[in-house]
């Protein structure tokens, strides 16, 4: 027994070990190459899908903001309508207060007074003219106060000035015009003054 070699038997035993070891060591870089290679072609399918997630929802939020510009769009032309529609019946429904004011002016129009010009903006008139005395000038303004159609008469300005051999006074007042309301179904709608006007009166209707 002593004289049997060993060695060879050792040396073949530690050769397939190495292949072994080898062989092992392969495979786990194989496997390890594998995982990484599906690691990332799974990243990569994630992060494809995503993209074309992100795509759709781009493209799905530039559709409501372009719906959202037409609401918008169809709104303010709404709105547009709805304001030139509120101006029409404006309009329509000043054209007969117009007849009305300047119907009652000429009605509150006292002897010895005459307008020279008038201006309107909105409710606030303006009147200017020429009156015999500065007492014409109180009546009318007591007129415009009794008036349907006027309200607040306040004399801005009046000066006295020679003219013909006689002192008149010029002046200019101003008044609101009253807001009428508009008289309910069933109901008669407001009338102006039906006394007859002064003889002056169409005089002065037709300075003004």
């Amino acid at each position: 027994m002593t004289r049997i070699n060993l060695l060879p038997w050792r040396e073949i035993r530690r050769r397939q070990q190495d292949r072994r070891f080898l062989s092992g060591s392969i495979g786990a870089w194989v496997l390890m190459g594998l995982a990484v290679v599906y690691a990332w072609w799974h990243m990569t399918g994630l992060i494809d899908h995503q993209n074309n997630r992100n795509e759709y929802l781009q493209r799905e939020i530039a559709k409501v903001e372009k719906d959202i510009k037409e609401i918008n769009t169809i709104r303010a032309e709404r709105e547009r309508l709805i304001a030139r529609m509120e101006v029409i019946q404006q309009l329509q429904g000043d054209r007969a207060e117009v007849v009305h004011v300047f119907d009652d002016l000429v009605r509150k129009l006292p002897k010895g007074v005459y307008f020279t010009a008038l201006t309107k903006k909105n409710k606030a008139i303006v009147l200017s003219g020429f009156a015999q005395s500065n007492a014409r000038i109180s009546t009318l303004m007591r007129n415009l106060e009794a008036s349907d159609w006027f309200a607040r008469p306040n004399l801005d300005v009046i000066n006295v000035t020679p003219q013909g051999g006689t002192r008149i006074s010029k002046f200019t007042l101003k008044v609101r015009q009253s807001v009428i309301k508009k008289p309910k179904e069933g109901e008669a709608a407001p009338q102006a003054d039906s006394r007859q006007p002064h003889s002056n009166a169409v005089e002065a209707s037709a300075d003004v």
